[in-house]
């Protein structure tokens, strides 16, 4: 069982880092609009989306941006986020005990 618990956190965890991954890449898109990624890059941005993009298109039918005035939140990445570090905060604290 500890085994299990053990991959079930490798697994999220790297879960979380796709979605900093994902996070960085908006950011810099966001604020350097001329960037194009290199051919090593677009695969690399194209294996964070592809990985992120089905949990976040689901929870986005659920949770809608939050609009203030022009500026509109995605709450649903933020959720995302936040839900996977609670799974692996409790997935820790099985495995400790």
């Amino acid at each position: 069982m500890n085994l299990a618990l053990q991959l079930v956190y490798l697994a999220l965890f790297a879960f979380y880092l796709f979605l900093l991954a994902r996070l960085v890449c908006s950011v810099v898109v966001q604020f350097s609009r001329r960037w194009e990624p290199g051919p090593r890059a677009a695969a690399l941005l194209e294996t964070v989306y592809s990985v992120t993009d089905p949990p976040l298109k689901g929870l986005r039918k659920v949770i809608p941006p939050l609009r203030l005035g022009t500026v509109s939140i995605d709450l649903a990445f933020l959720a995302l986020l936040l839900i996977v570090w609670i799974l692996m905060d409790f997935v820790i604290g099985r495995n400790l005990s």
